[in-house]
């Protein structure tokens, strides 16, 4: 008894449907297109700085005859006092900076390169508005920053350190630089879509 042509078809039309959830499964993997319409907002103050200690006060030997002012020496003879190290700025400094400019999503926002009082450094990306998305990252990077399409897929070019994970599509975030990061040579920032190699957008970084 033959199968009818209805009979034959159930199965090549299950395939073809297995095959498409799975096309669907990946694209939304990889896209997660749900992300355009979220945002994730962080609203990061500067890292707290360490606290500047004075230096502590060498304990005075006790008169003894050999000591000023017990035998009569001449104070202009005695040693002079030690003279203590400058103390460190007080605040944050302001190395570098630099706005952001679109690429593949609009963005805004600006960049700074801040040194806290202990000698560390951070990259502070403050007002940030850009799209949300898969893979986002922080990179610094050698390379310069273009406008428009031709400055999308540059920033793996060259030399670059991943800070990080965006830490959120708005607002204003903190990313810890390695001690021994040159800004001689890391001179810009791009919002990284690792996923697609891509840029959503970059700002180029001036000493301050």
């Amino acid at each position: 008894m033959s199968r009818s042509k209805g009979g034959r078809r159930k199965p090549l039309v299950l395939g073809v449907l297995v095959v498409g959830l799975a096309a669907v499964a990946v694209g939304l993997y990889l896209f997660q297109p749900w992300k355009l319409w979220t945002d994730e907002t962080v609203d990061e103050a500067l890292p707290d700085t360490v606290a500047v200690q004075e230096p502590a006060e060498s304990p005075q030997p006790p008169d003894s005859p050999e000591s000023p002012g017990a035998s009569g020496t001449d104070p202009a003879q005695a040693d002079p006092p030690e003279t203590t190290e400058p103390a460190p700025p007080s605040g944050p400094t302001t190395l570098a900076t630099g706005t952001f400019i679109t690429h593949e999503h609009a963005t805004s926002g600006t960049a700074k390169i801040i040194e806290l009082p202990d000698g560390s450094r951070v990259l502070r990306i403050e007002d940030l508005d850009t799209s949300n998305g898969p893979d986002l990252k922080v990179w610094i990077t050698d390379a310069e920053v273009k406008p428009g399409r031709a400055g999308w897929g540059v920033f793996d070019d060259g030399a670059y350190l991943d800070l990080g994970k965006l830490k959120g599509n708005k607002g204003s975030q903190n990313y810890a630089l390695p001690a021994d990061a040159d800004l001689d040579v890391y001179t810009s920032v791009s919002i990284w879509c690792a996923r697609f190699s891509v840029s959503f957008g970059a700002a180029e970084l001036a000493r301050a």
